[in-house]
């Protein structure tokens, strides 16, 4: 099995969340929407239900999304699809509510990947018990999606759990592989670095610390690596990270990472 995630021109743009900012996030019309705008890639998070149904959510409770303060692992699919996704989605501090009561419930990761055939998918595994590293797989293999995707987890024991079943999917540094990664780079010991994954996905500054320099820029390049800077919603930072040679944005915003992309212009350096 080859993969085609890491393959096309760079800078990659990514839906964080599909368009989190104008649609309800981690759902149907939010991934439509992200797309519509023109980014190639989707980032999405997944945890399961009580019956082993892996959904698209962020958070493990409904209460943030949907109002409702349930656990998503001690529900049914059939009474998580009862709830309203779009239930607290404001895009005015509250003064509307524009896309309660339109039947947005929260999708499993099969509806998402056989919607969008076109798309590429950023999936972070956020549930670390019970493990679901291999019902994911099996979705990604059952809908013909596993050649279109990268693997993230935050957690370190879900990426030991992961990494070794992937194959060919690509996956990024969880935690503490970014813990090592940036003392590495501040000491070059060990010299002989051999980085675990193919891509960083940081925020540009984390704790007071700025992640993205120009020496982690050079450091990743001279390892083969990528870096994907999350979530970036003001158009001068998507200007200024663009302007610095970062491998990949993502966004709330799609519509406007994929201008402030196009006054950048193509980076003829990244094939």
């Amino acid at each position: 099995m080859t993969n085609n995630y890491l393959t096309g021109p760079r800078p990659r743009l990514f839906g964080h969340r599909g368009s989190a900012a104008t649609h309800p996030e981690n759902t149907l019309p939010a991934f439509a929407a992200a797309l519509e705008a023109g980014v190639p890639y989707l980032e999405l998070d997944v945890h399961a239900t009580a019956d082993g149904e892996v959904v698209v959510l962020h958070d493990d409770t409904l209460l943030r999304t949907c109002g409702v303060d349930r656990a998503v692992s001690h529900l049914a699919l059939r009474e998580l699809k009862q709830y309203d996704a779009g239930f607290t989605f404001t895009p005015d501090g509250g003064g509307s509510f524009p896309f309660r009561e339109r039947g947005i419930t929260v999708p499993t990761l099969a509806e998402v990947l056989e919607a969008f055939p076109q798309a590429l998918f950023n999936i972070e595994i956020k549930q670390e018990a019970p493990g679901i590293e291999g019902r994911t797989l099996d979705i990604l293999a059952a809908t013909g999606r596993s050649e279109s995707v990268l693997l993230a987890a935050e957690q370190d024991l879900i990426m030991a759990r992961l990494r070794p079943r992937c194959g060919a999917i690509p996956t990024s540094f969880s935690f503490q592989e970014l813990v090592a990664f940036f003392t590495w780079l501040g000491t070059q010991d060990p010299p002989d670095y051999r980085p675990p994954a193919r891509v960083l996905q940081i925020p540009e500054v984390w704790q007071g610390r700025t992640l993205v320099t120009e020496e982690t820029l050079a450091a990743t390049r001279h390892l083969g690596l990528e870096v994907h800077v999350w979530t970036v919603n003001a158009a001068a930072d998507m200007r200024r990270l663009l302007t610095m040679g970062v491998d990949g944005l993502m966004s709330d915003d799609p519509a406007l990472l994929v201008r402030m992309a196009a006054q950048s212009g193509p980076d003829e350096n990244k094939p």
